[in-house]
């Protein structure tokens, strides 16, 4: 079982967007964290939902993963790991985003 996943900096995703790269980021937080501010690119779907809807997520696209500290987003990508998804996870979580939120 892999129980690696690849990461990436809350800057180089910034740079992605700023560079107007098609991404696909997932924030797994709670409602209240997200009513915080989210990357306004971002698809909320929170950790315990994320099973029940995967049907909801493109197969064939890389998803950057986002929580508050990354501890839960590297979760849930791990999950999504296993079921054949290709997923990296921002490392450091919107406590580090420096970009842009809504």
């Amino acid at each position: 079982m892999e129980n690696e996943i690849k990461t990436i900096t809350p800057a180089d995703v910034e740079k992605l967007l700023k560079d107007g790269k098609e991404i696909s980021i997932i924030d797994v937080r709670e409602d209240e964290e997200v009513a915080a501010g989210k990357i306004p690119e971002a698809k909320h779907i929170r950790l315990m939902e994320i099973p029940e809807r995967l049907g909801e997520i493109e197969k064939d696209q890389e998803h950057i993963m986002v929580c508050r500290s990354g501890r839960r987003s590297e979760n849930a990508g791990l999950f999504l790991q296993e079921q054949g998804f290709k997923v990296k996870n921002m490392v450091g979580g919107m406590l580090e985003w420096e970009g842009e939120t809504k």
